[in-house]
């Protein structure tokens, strides 16, 4: 049957937004500190392959105050003033992001994510990664962290098509996803996927699939990024040479409405939209920031006077 006819608000917003959990969670503002493990990822290093996905900058996304060749307890002593001064937060969630955070021998990541969760006022701990860099003895040590501090792993998915995978040089198929999302859960550990909205060789109704397989997947968190070309990448090559066709602002708006009313309400949205620096970012170049994109999925849900998981089926 599907969900109720009544309007759900979190926090003033028509979907299960992050920052509502987050006050639910712990009762107070919690942000999240963006850490370097120095790492790579398996279609990097040649063990499945080189040059990353294709659209892959982590410039895009790595606080310039932070790097790799600061240990972690510096990173976050590096980020927590800019956190106290501009969110004005006192409790912290510990987020390995750049590259594939779990991939190096175990006993390397035992000091990583001790370093981190062991720093004052760290109640969490996300691990940004692979499907296919991961195993029963991680989990089962993360499973051990996990009654210490709330541990998440945040699976970048992004799209459960193989065609597209192949496409973006992910070195994965969707399968594996899959796998390691039921294996996780075995373990207790909660599951963020990450999906990206744009790919050129997809039709919306891929797109739209893609959106709604965290609901087969039963993700606790999910992320929803635009697809961005930035420079020094493969997809920025490609798109110099002959462009393709991006979303407008208001097309996406309108398919990440159309995901949101036909996702579990249970389902804890992390992000709608991403941004990249204006130096790297060649397109699509909205000119919109990301409050106001999110004023604008506001506008979108309170017009259709939809909610998330109005139309989902359970």
């Amino acid at each position: 049957m599907e969900s109720g006819n009544q309007a759900k608000i979190w926090l003033n917003r028509r979907y299960h937004n992050y920052n509502y959990y987050l006050q639910e969670t712990y009762g107070e503002k919690v942000r999240k500190v963006s850490l370097h493990g120095g790492f790579t990822c398996p279609n990097r290093d040649g063990s499945k392959g080189y040059g990353g996905c294709i659209y892959c900058n982590n410039d895009s996304f790595v606080p310039h105050y932070i790097d790799q060749n600061m240990d972690v307890p510096t990173q976050m002593e590096a980020s927590i003033p800019f956190m106290v001064d501009r969110y004005d937060v006192q409790k912290y969630i510990a987020y390995f992001q750049a590259y594939s955070n779990t991939y190096d021998e175990l006993n390397k990541l035992k000091i990583l994510y001790e370093e981190a969760i062991n720093y004052p006022n760290v109640v969490g701990l996300d691990i940004g990664t692979r499907s296919d860099c991961v195993d029963e003895a991680l989990l089962e040590y993360l499973a051990k962290l996990n009654e210490r501090v709330n541990v998440t792993l945040e699976y970048g998915i992004e799209s459960i098509h193989d065609g597209s995978l192949d496409w973006m040089n992910r070195g994965h198929d969707y399968e594996s996803v899959v796998k390691a999302v039921e294996l996780t859960k075995q373990y207790g550990i909660k599951v963020a996927g990450h999906i990206i909205l744009g790919f050129p060789v997809e039709t919306r109704e891929m797109m739209l699939e893609t959106g709604l397989a965290a609901n087969d997947l039963g993700l606790d968190f999910l992320k929803i990024h635009q697809l961005h070309v930035v420079r020094n990448t493969v997809l920025a090559h490609r798109y110099q040479k002959e462009p393709f066709p991006l979303f407008q602002a208001d097309e996406y708006v309108e398919l990440v409405a159309d995901i949101l009313e036909r996702l579990d309400p249970n389902i804890v949205i992390q992000r709608l939209f991403g941004d990249a620096p204006d130096d790297i970012l060649l397109a699509p170049r909205w000119g919109y920031n990301i409050p106001k994109l999110t004023h604008f999925m506001d506008l979108e849900l309170n017009h259709r006077d939809t909610w998330q998981g109005r139309l989902f089926k359970i």
